[in-house]
């Protein structure tokens, strides 16, 4: 879910070709839930094979993936740890509304509305341990890093930016500013269309790239004042103060710079203290690695999990591959030329 930083940023589209060559830690709960919401038929079913598993997940990780590596644009993922003291209450929150979107959207089945049907379908998906589990061993077939977080994997992301071990966190959420990452990365796909929900029309989608201290130089505040201004508006650990938006949370932040100053000037009433939080978002317990490999596609395994297992088209996952492999020999050819 996160917090809605949007109407402060300054954002830029981008295009693959900015990024080529760049190494993404990608936060990898949220985009396989984005996979799991999204790639579902009209009536609102989400990929499965013939004994009815979810493939929603291989389907997006796959193609998402090809694109990417097809730029050169190495991917690495960031699953979330156990370690979410704060959380309990917003994840029982989640399943609540989950149960009320399922109940939606078998009412708007048996209305035959698949419109609205197909938009409660996506409320209701649900990352399980078993998807969990089949996409990390997906992603290792890929070749691609597989990095465990303490607890929140956009605090992981976030660091390893910070260190240099990776160009850019990549999420739809903001919560990687908010842990310090200098750059964001929304939108890792390739540019489209997306229908807007209840609408008949669509908006234009295409990566976007947000430099944090750019913003924060902009906006004329600190990383404490973001933090703060988050804490205000409301964050995955806490609703917000009633009455602030992300205009009078920034007005407050500026007159008062100071953590401790600003939260005295609201109610702050929640059962997680303040200054709790704010420690959290400065120094979130996370241990980025050392390095990080980039291995071989392991084609064989990659047609077992997909073609042997899940039933998806042979011919569709080896053609892919086999871009994958012609892109490569050009990318060799050129570090030569």
């Amino acid at each position: 879910m996160g917090i809605n930083l949007k109407p402060l940023l300054e954002v830029k589209s981008i295009s693959f070709q900015e990024i080529y060559g760049k190494k993404l830690a990608v936060d990898a709960y949220n985009v396989i839930m984005q996979f799991l919401s999204t790639i579902r038929f009209q009536d609102g079913r989400p990929l499965q094979d013939s004994k009815g598993n979810i493939t929603s997940h291989l389907s997006g990780l796959f193609y998402r993936n090809v694109n990417l590596l097809k730029e050169n644009i190495k991917p690495c993922y960031v699953f979330d740890g156990l370690n979410k003291p704060f959380k309990a209450e917003l994840i029982e929150e989640r399943i609540k509304r989950r149960k009320e979107s399922e109940e939606k959207y078998k009412s708007a089945l048996e209305e035959e509305d698949y419109e609205k049907a197909s938009l409660y379908a996506s409320q209701t998906a649900s990352l399980t341990l078993e998807i969990i589990q089949e996409s990390k061993e997906f992603l290792e077939a890929m070749g691609l890093p597989i990095v465990q977080a303490n607890g929140e994997g956009e605090a992981m992301c976030a660091l390893m930016a910070k260190q240099n071990l990776v160009f850019s966190a990549a999420s739809q959420d903001y919560d990687a500013l908010l842990y310090g990452s200098p750059f964001l990365i929304r939108n890792l796909n390739i540019t489209g269309k997306r229908k807007i929900p209840k609408q008949k029309a669509y908006v234009t989608i295409s990566p976007e790239l947000i430099n944090l201290n750019e913003n924060l130089k902009r906006l004329g505040i600190s990383q404490e004042q973001l933090i703060t201004l988050a804490l205000i508006m409301g964050t995955d650990f806490n609703p917000g103060i009633k009455g602030f938006g992300p205009k009078k949370a920034l007005d407050l932040v500026r007159k008062y710079p100071s953590f401790e100053r600003a939260i005295k000037e609201v109610n702050w009433d929640f059962e997680i203290p303040a200054d709790k939080l704010f420690n959290y978002f400065m120094n979130p317990p996370e241990n980025p690695p050392k390095k990080l490999e980039w291995g071989k596609i392991d084609e064989e395994k990659i047609l077992k999990i997909m073609v042997d297992k899940h039933e998806f088209s042979e011919e569709r996952i080896i053609s892919q591959l086999n871009i994958l492999k012609v892109e490569k020999k050009q990318t060799d050819l050129d570090k030569w030329i």
